[in-house]
């Protein structure tokens, strides 16, 4: 705050005014900070989460009272043991992502929450997790958390510094996230859905890296150092090799009658490929045009996508359900 004095001369000047007794800077307000605790959560991130529901759908047992309970409770534990990572990560990688043209309005970044706060919070949360899925859940499920976090925090510290290794890493974890919902429910993983589903991921992990390298490239402030080091012809070509595995594996499944023909309306399962096809087809466009950086907001913005998406869950639940 400042008065306005007007001196011998007539010049206006500028003074500031004196702090008014018994007044202190107010501290950060307490609703502040657990909204930028809430925003380094990454809501919009836990839409990811929703892949605990792939494996119980995939064999039909999704929509019992048990089943659906159980998947809340690995739905939220799997979001804690995120949210843990996240605030982690953005505590360690604060001063880097001040530099970043987009990541320095984090809350960490922008110091709406403290670094030490952050760590915590990250800490309470990773150790929580794990604790209560021992405690309400099956064995494998602590383990394969466990395994995540763990796994997730070496990411953060040192293996997303390491070529190919950092591609692997983040596609393992969406894959925990498919399997995670089969080991809750005791539901065996068939290879094609291991398949189809790790090399998904590994199309949009590397899409997502192609597209941040394209966008980055010549500017300042690259707070993801590999991105200098992958070229653009080798991200491509990864998400390229991704999407075909992925298409192919997905193929084998759907053709794949198991000696037991279908005695539904129509070969769902089979026809389910076109759709599938289709939208890896249409998320290439966007990966080819170094716009997929962020995977859950192509596929929630565009319509088309988000059409030809619930043509395939439409296809896939009837072929589940053998109408």
């Amino acid at each position: 705050m400042t008065d306005t004095a007007v001196t011998g001369t007539g010049t206006a000047v500028l003074r500031p005014r004196a702090p008014e007794q018994g007044k202190e800077p107010a501290p950060p307000r307490a609703r502040g900070i657990l909204a930028g605790l809430l925003r380094t959560a990454r809501p919009r991130q836990w839409i990811k989460n929703v892949l605990v529901v792939a494996a119980p759908a995939a064999a039909g047992e999704l929509f019992s009272r048990h089943a659906l309970g159980r998947l809340a409770l690995v739905f939220a534990l799997f979001t804690a043991c995120a949210a843990a990572v996240y605030l982690v990560n953005d505590a360690r990688d604060a001063e880097a992502d001040r530099a970043h043209p987009v990541k320095r309005h984090r809350p960490v970044a922008a110091g709406d929450v403290p670094v030490p706060l952050a760590y915590a919070v990250g800490c309470f949360l990773g150790v929580l997790a794990p604790v209560l899925a021992a405690w309400l859940c099956p064995p494998p499920v602590a383990a394969l958390l466990t395994a995540y976090l763990v796994m997730q925090l070496a990411y953060c510290v040192s293996l997303k510094h390491v070529l190919v290794v950092d591609l692997a890493v983040v596609t393992t974890g969406f894959l925990m996230r498919a399997m995670v919902g089969g080991l809750a429910l005791g539901i065996p993983l068939s290879r094609w859905f291991l398949i189809t589903t790790g090399f998904g991921a590994l199309f949009m992990v590397a899409a997502k890296r192609y597209s941040e390298a394209l966008q980055m490239a010549g500017k300042k402030g690259a707070t993801r150092a590999l991105l200098t080091e992958y070229t653009t012809g080798y991200l491509r070509f990864v998400w390229q090799l991704a999407a075909g595995v992925a298409v192919l594996g997905y193929c084998l499944w759907a053709m794949e009658e198991g000696g037991v023909p279908h005695t539904s309306v129509l070969p769902w399962r089979q026809l389910s490929v076109i759709p599938f096809v289709l939208a890896v087809l249409r998320y290439a466009v966007f990966a080819d045009r170094g716009t997929a950086g962020e995977p859950e907001d192509v596929v929630l913005r565009d319509r088309a996508l988000a059409l030809i998406g619930l043509v395939w869950l439409a296809m896939y639940g009837l072929a589940v359900a053998n109408w």
